[in-house]
């Protein structure tokens, strides 16, 4: 029960006031606004200005497997009342990254980690990131496709197919796309995505049930990596949003 009248943390992040740390260099840290960016390796963080309502552009280093993650430096807890975000996004190319965006429980701000990788026609997950559930794209498979994600170490939550669950909306390249992730108490979630081939609202792309321990706290983050050598891919954030609740019981 709360005890107080301000009970929900919400965060709004649509990028028009550019504040960050460190210069336009990628090397480590950079505070942006209410959100962190921790790059793997050099790159450029800027603000585009061309295009209105405020984006930040994330432009990686040339190196294959380079990455950068965006996150809140604080996790939300799903039994504090449940949690959710969600984040509006593109790249300049689809064939030569990797992107996640939902939740997870462990972020490496050193070298940061894509909970889900696919390649060829094989999901692999990582046993470092925990719990998580979100959308993943990854240029390394055969066909594609947006999934729904979501698992515990390196087990799948669902689905044991290679596939995960296709969202049937590739990725366009220069087109926004749209991830939203809820958690209630219970642990449950609900991944949600609107693609730009269809330019729809949002649609429910995979509901489980009780996937986290509801005690563990996760982050919620927006991730892209480098496919290949010498392609600087370019993810450009258009609004980072996630809320929360307060946990009364401390």
């Amino acid at each position: 029960m709360g005890q107080g009248t301000n009970g929900q943390i919400l965060i709004e992040e649509h990028f028009m006031g550019f504040n960050y740390t460190g210069g336009t260099t990628m090397s480590n840290t950079h505070d942006q606004g209410h959100l962190v960016a921790v790059a793997s390796a050099s790159g450029t963080i800027t603000q585009v200005i061309d295009e209105p309502g405020g984006i930040l552009s994330i432009n990686l280093d040339t190196t294959d497997n380079t990455n950068c993650v965006l996150y809140t430096s604080n996790p939300f807890k799903t039994a504090d009342g449940g949690c959710w975000m969600e984040t509006r996004f593109k790249v300049d190319a689809v064939n030569d990254c990797a992107i996640y965006a939902g939740f997870q429980e462990t972020v490496n701000t050193t070298t940061p980690v894509m909970p889900a990788e696919f390649a060829t026609e094989t999901m692999t997950y990582n046993a470092s990131i925990g719990g998580f559930a979100g959308m993943q794209f990854d240029a390394d498979g055969t066909t594609d496709d947006w999934r729904a994600v979501g698992g515990d170490n390196s087990a799948a939550a669902w689905d044991a197919d290679s596939d995960a669950t296709r969202a049937n909306q590739p990725a366009v390249a220069d087109k926004f796309d749209i991830v939203r992730v809820e958690f209630s108490p219970h642990g449950d979630v609900d991944v949600y995505f609107s693609g730009s081939r269809t330019n729809s609202s949002l649609v429910l792309i995979k509901h489980a049930d009780a996937i986290l321990t509801t005690t563990d706290v996760i982050f919620p983050v927006l991730i892209i990596e480098n496919r290949a050598a010498d392609a600087a891919a370019v993810l450009e954030v258009d609004y980072f949003n996630c809320g929360g609740y307060i946990d009364w019981t401390q």
